[in-house]
């Protein structure tokens, strides 16, 4: 993990379980506390589809329908923000990506106007890495 990377939690991580599928940079967490702020809770979800589809979005919590062709990825514990913020993504994509770990990140530049860091001048960005085999055990598979 990187200086600018924090590690993003599970509150209701199993204690000792010492692996998590997704991070927060530094600046997506700024990032995330300015849009609670402006917006209240949040929510991502994430789709796998082409061009702003495959970057994570951002919205109000509940703005974004759930379902079975879901997967809740985790609860994100921002400093500042009261809420965990859950990041979901689609279960085709997840079923692709389970053997990666992912890192939330900002990059100057216009993204989707969908996603509420549209205004901001900014997008979202996942960064990724497979997992090291320790961490593949601790998820489980």
């Amino acid at each position: 993990m990187s200086g600018d990377e924090r590690e993003a939690t599970a509150p209701d991580a199993p204690a000792g379980a010492g692996a998590s599928r997704i991070a927060l940079t530094a600046a997506a967490t700024e990032l995330l506390r300015l849009l609670h702020a402006q917006h209240g809770p949040l929510m991502f979800h994430q789709s796998g589809g082409c061009c702003d589809g495959s970057a994570p979005m951002c919205y109000p919590a509940g703005e974004f329908r759930t379902g079975s062709s879901d997967a809740l990825l985790g609860r994100l514990c921002v400093e500042g923000v009261p809420e965990p913020v859950e990041f979901w993504m689609s279960a085709d994509q997840f079923a692709r990506w389970r053997h990666t770990h992912l890192t939330v990140d900002v990059v100057p530049g216009r993204g989707s106007g969908f996603s509420l860091e549209a205004p901001e001048g900014v997008r979202f960005l996942i960064r990724s890495r497979l997992f090291t085999e320790e961490e593949q055990a601790r998820l489980g598979g």
